[in-house]
């Protein structure tokens, strides 16, 4: 969504860390290139005015000239004012103090508040709420139907006591979403549901009917959250639609949908500055799973190239078994090996995440390898778990019994190639011994002959009773060069036959030890009032 203004934004701080300091010339340049690169997003006119005024104000100011690294401060400012205009802090649902809480669902045509309504129903069910979907769109054909199949998916109930609209002439007459809505909220009180989320039908700003039917559901059921939801692709369009539905019907706050576009996102950067209500949750993607909540300081840091760490570690502990996790690490360290089974566990529970190029694109700095995530085939996970599960049990736990006949038969299995298969197992054995290297406490493979770690136990050196073992001395490699490989052969042979001279070997103290033997003691002149300390 983001990735063109991302570009535009790193290149612009690339530029700036070039400088020591920073002259107005230089922050005015940058403020420039920050208000072509938010307009070329289609952020609103006002939007960006603002924002580049307060970011120029602050950059000129002490903060920045008495900086250590001007060009860091300048990048902290423009952090925090994305932040500022995304809503500041995150706010979370607010739920009635005497259940059911009501959750209202308005917004334009086509902008997913039907496919939205079963993923906030998901999303509130795995927080151990009773959510219960409430068909009140009866103007949209099959509207009903389809909330019907998503909330099914979701394991959600929902309230269609109406058909609405059929998808097909006179199949069906539209009735009243008003009284719709109403038995909804009595039906969930009646069967103890926390929860109530009303599906209405779409409508433009300019519908005035339409508008006024939302406000008659409003006042039917006293909402306790009118959710505005928003397609994150519409551009410089956000900010009139969403001043009309807050004059029109009112809103406590923003969902923004289809955030995974190729859009340029200027939504999510102009209605929660220009409306004043916060963006509480965005759908990133078309399965139910794919929703999260909005965090402002996340959204900015992924705007900056920053990353999104702390997202892809609450999708990681939603996704991964704790107690699965914590048997593969006590695995690792009593040295039993990681085999293909373990890798299969957990390549299952790494798809559960969703995406792969969703989550590598959270790492900090991956914005500058767009080309090869972009490149990136996600049908390549599915082929390896094809490999690894045309394998019998025996040849998961032992790889190595896979001779040429094996490797035939699971590259038939698996739709794939044996060269498919010769890779993965060659990529799978090198990963195996670098794992069992860190279980017997080596650290990573190559770290033993790091200087200045000797063989001290743990760091890939012989473990010694107490002491340290001595380091091998004198021992020199040959050279590549083959007259110097000859010289030093030929050196070697005459040292071996006593022909050549030994090199005299100094003490600690800069003593030289004397040809023909050890030099007498009374030999040495010592210095004045030293005798008494040798008993002279």
């Amino acid at each position: 969504m983001f990735a063109t203004l991302s570009d535009r934004l790193t290149s612009t701080f690339k530029n700036l860390r070039t400088k020591g300091r920073l002259s107005e010339a230089d922050i005015d340049a940058t403020v420039r290139e920050i208000r072509r690169a938010l307009l070329d997003a289609d952020v609103a006119v006002q939007v960006v005015r603002a924002f580049t005024s307060t970011v120029r104000e602050r950059a000129l100011s002490a903060e920045v000239s008495g900086a250590l690294n001007p060009a860091q401060q300048v990048v902290k400012i423009v952090n925090e004012e994305l932040v500022a205009i995304l809503g500041g802090d995150n706010r979370p649902l607010t739920f009635a103090k005497a259940p059911p809480t009501v959750i209202l669902l308005a917004g334009l045509q086509g902008a997913g508040k039907t496919t939205l309504a079963g993923k906030l129903a998901l999303h509130l069910r795995g927080q151990g709420h009773t959510p219960l979907l409430v068909a009140a769109d009866l103007q949209r054909p099959n509207a009903v139907t389809q909330l019907k199949v998503v909330g099914e998916r979701a394991g959600v109930p929902v309230f269609a006591p109406h058909p609405g609209t059929a998808g097909h002439e006179g199949a069906g007459v539209p009735g009243d979403p008003v009284a719709v809505a109403r038995d909804g909220l009595a039906t969930a009180r009646s069967r103890q549901h926390d929860v109530v989320i009303v599906d209405t039908a779409g409508r433009l700003g300019v519908d005035a009917e339409l508008m006024q039917q939302a406000s008659d559901i409003r006042d039917a059921v006293d909402p306790d959250e009118i959710l505005f939801v928003i397609d994150a692709m519409i551009g410089q369009d956000a900010v009139a639609t969403a001043q009309a539905f807050a004059d029109g019907v009112g809103f406590t706050g923003v969902v923004l949908s289809k955030l995974d576009g190729d859009a340029r996102g200027g939504a999510a950067l102009s209605v929660a500055s220009v409306t004043g209500r916060p963006i509480l949750f965005a759908s990133t993607g078309e399965k139910l799973t794919d929703f999260e909540v909005f965090h402002p300081d996340r959204m900015a840091s992924r705007i900056l190239d920053m990353g999104d760490v702390l997202t892809l570690i609450e999708q990681a502990e939603k996704a991964f078994d704790a107690d699965q996790a914590e048997a593969m690490a006590a695995k690792l360290v009593s040295g039993d090996g990681f085999t293909l089974e373990d890798f299969l566990v957990q390549m299952q529970q790494l798809r559960k995440m969703g995406s792969m190029k969703k989550m590598l694109g959270m790492l900090p700095g991956m914005g500058q390898m767009r080309e090869a995530l972009d490149d990136f085939d996600e049908r390549e996970v599915d082929r390896i778990e094809a490999i690894v599960r045309s394998m019998t049990p025996a040849e998961r736990r032992a790889p190595k019994i896979i001779n040429g006949s094996r490797r035939a038969r699971i590259a038939r299995g698996s739709g794939t190639t044996a060269t498919d298969v010769n890779q993965l197992l060659d990529r799978f054995a090198g990963a195996q011994k670098m794992m069992a290297q860190m279980a017997k406490g080596g650290g990573m493979p190559g770290m033993a002959g790091m200087p200045g770690m000797g063989n001290l136990p743990g760091m890939g050196g012989k473990k010694s009773r107490g002491r340290t073992a001595p380091a091998p001395r004198g021992k020199k490699g040959k050279s590549g060069n083959p007259a110097k490989r000859a010289e030093q052969e030929r050196l070697a042979a005459e040292r071996a036959a006593g022909l050549a001279p030994r090199a005299p070997q100094g003490s600690a103290f800069g003593l030289g030890e004397a040809q023909d033997g050890a030099r007498d003691a009374d030999e040495i002149q010592l210095p004045a009032g030293l005798e008494k300390f040798l008993g002279r």
